[in-house]
């Protein structure tokens, strides 16, 4: 029609066209009709670029916008806006330190892009002195302003900053709520996100996607299930549910709470299923639960359906495969993913490679990989190494783990305390000794042990010998009661997993108090009779709480569940889902 009625000459119309195009992503389209048209102005050019940046070709908008003779604010906040939307922060950092310079000013849309440009890059001192333009401006209380004022300094860990900005704005919208919801749960202020997220509700704001992705998230972090099935019912009363990112999020939160089924019965919900973050969420799901089988198999349709899997599939796959000891189809995932799919392993893929080889017991070839690795190794990959030669008692490669650890980070409490490991299971009590003596010279603490559990929308903490809970008393009893008919079963406690040199008595009763067997103690005490048990650990659970727990689980004909700092643990009729291999 527009050719026909002969208004193909008109910019006005012409560039309207060319918008459409782009935005309906036919951007081959636009770009013909670009070529030919007749008179170009600036706003022909803008609308080209936002073309390119919204499908992906960052190249392509930056060499039309280098050749444009003429440009306006609009043109320099589709570029800087479309460098930092991918992520090429400094880029567009830079692209805007030359728009000031030029003398042009930037307005509400060019300070949120560049606040979240310095947000991404951790490049806080330029966004105080944005801060401070903005101040002199009088736009700071300019939601979209403001909201990214405080993403910026929660962003880079300034929390208090964040929250002065976030108060100071005479009006709270949804964005500025999703901002400092998203703030303290990255911070890990997990409470204060719930308490905002409640705050919100009240003051009769509506939560979107966005915001349930966060609160979701946090429900995660807390494992906290009930609070998490509370909002799990208000996304889909809000019907935010059928958002691929909720699902997503749901998927992980119900597998961190321990609840695997759930997370399958979302992932099967019938929607668009074609989603690689929803598909990879499952995949991790299964890892996180020992289920290494089922991802692969998970993984496998997911290629049939021709789906493409991100770097994030291949980290849930490699963990899964660590996790069950399947050293070769690892090798194998690990292989494709670089050499089929092109993607370029991260530091946490080599990380799960090390995992997988030295549970394996090829710590040898695990080492190697480290020192031939394209990236530089960080502590938490010599860590890992490090655990591997506790599990098969190397100290000698031990000892130098050790160092690569230490030279990183002096004040890491994991090497001593693995290596204390190393020589208390060879009665090495001597060298346990200098290990602690060492930690105490360098003032270097060890993380204490805490299990935690909700019961009725309330989370109860333990630690080692905690004597602080209401119940102490009855939780002592009934323990004393169950160690007496494990005892009668065969139970024979492993003192081994005591890093101190006390006689055999008072070994037996450190181990007994262990925070994971009093938290699940309490559960018995405090839940109706074969109900599943839930507890976290923020530790890997030692060799005599996990052969514990696994007479417990007999003896009460309850199914325990037990998260800790690397897998979940399923109980069940006096075995254990991850076969005594974790």
């Amino acid at each position: 029609m527009v050719i026909t009625s002969g208004c193909c000459l008109e910019k006005f119309v012409m560039n309207h066209l060319i918008n459409m195009y782009c935005k309906c992503g036919d951007l081959e389209s636009g770009i013909t009709l670009f070529s030919v048209l007749p008179r170009k102005n600036v706003m022909s050019c803008n609308i080209l670029i936002g073309g390119f940046v919204q499908n992906g070709d960052l190249d392509s908008a930056r060499i039309l916008f280098d050749e444009m003779p003429e440009r306006n604010l609009a043109t320099w906040n589709a570029m800087v806006g479309g460098l930092i939307q991918f992520e090429f922060n400094e880029e567009g950092l830079c692209l805007f330190g030359k728009m000031h310079g030029m003398g042009l000013f930037p307005d509400k849309f060019t300070l949120g892009s560049v606040l979240r440009g310095c947000a991404g890059s951790k490049e806080v001192k330029l966004g105080q002195q944005i801060h401070g333009y903005v101040m002199k401006s009088g736009i700071d209380f300019d939601l979209v302003v403001g909201s990214s004022l405080a993403h910026m300094y929660m962003k880079c860990g300034n929390m208090s900053d964040g929250e002065k900005v976030f108060e100071g704005m005479p009006v709270h919208n949804v964005i500025a709520c999703n901002t400092i919801i998203a703030g303290r749960a990255q911070n890990g202020y997990s409470e204060g996100a719930l308490d905002q997220f409640n705050l919100m509700k009240l003051a009769g704001l509506r939560p979107d996607k966005i915001t349930f992705v966060s609160v979701i998230s946090t429900c995660s972090e807390l494992a906290t299930l009930g609070q998490g099935q509370q909002v799990h019912a208000q996304a889909i009363k809000s019907g935010a549910d059928a958002s691929v990112s909720v699902r997503s999020s749901l998927v992980s939160m119900y597998s961190k709470c321990g609840c695997l089924e759930d997370s399958l019965k979302v992932f099967l919900e019938p929607e668009d299923d074609d989603d690689d973050v929803l598909w990879s969420s499952m995949i991790a799901a299964y890892g996180f639960h020992g289920h290494g089988q089922e991802a692969i198999k998970l993984f496998e349709q997911m290629e049939k359906k021709g789906i493409e899997p991100n770097d994030v599939t291949f980290l849930s796959l490699l963990y899964a495969c660590s996790h069950r000891g399947l050293k070769e189809r690892g090798t194998e995932l690990f292989r494709l993913m670089v050499d089929e799919y092109k993607l370029k392993p991260r530091l946490e893929h080599y990380n799960c490679m090390v995992d997988l080889l030295g549970r394996a017991g090829c710590l040898e070839e695990a080492e190697a990989l480290i020192k031939s690795m394209p990236i530089k190794p960080d502590s938490i990959i010599w860590k890992t190494l490090l655990s591997a030669c506790k599990i098969h008692k190397n100290t000698e490669m031990a000892r130098r783990v050790a160092e690569n650890v230490l030279r990183l980070d002096p004040q890491d409490a994991v090497p001593y305390v693995l290596l204390s490991n190393i020589h208390a299971s060879t009665k090495g009590w001597g060298d346990v000794s200098e290990m602690r003596k060492t930690m105490r010279d360098k003032n270097v603490k060890k993380e204490p042990g805490i299990s935690w559990l909700e019961v009725k929308n309330q989370v109860h903490q333990f630690r080692v010998g905690d004597k602080s809970h209401p119940k102490w008393l009855e939780i002592d009893e009934y323990l004393k009661e169950l160690t007496s008919e494990m005892r009668k079963r065969g139970y024979v406690p492993d003192t081994n997993s005591v890093l101190h040199d006390m006689d055999i008595e008072e070994k037996e009763y450190h181990l007994a108090h262990h925070s994971e067997k009093l938290a699940i103690a309490f559960a018995l005490l405090s839940t109706t009779s074969g109900a599943p048990i839930r507890v976290m650990k923020n530790m890997r659970v030692c060799n005599d709480c996990h052969l514990a727990i696994k007479f417990i689980s007999e003896i009460t004909n309850r199914e325990i569940v037990v998260r800790d700092a690397s897998r979940f643990h399923h109980f069940k009729h006096g075995k254990c889902s991850c076969g005594d291999y974790w």
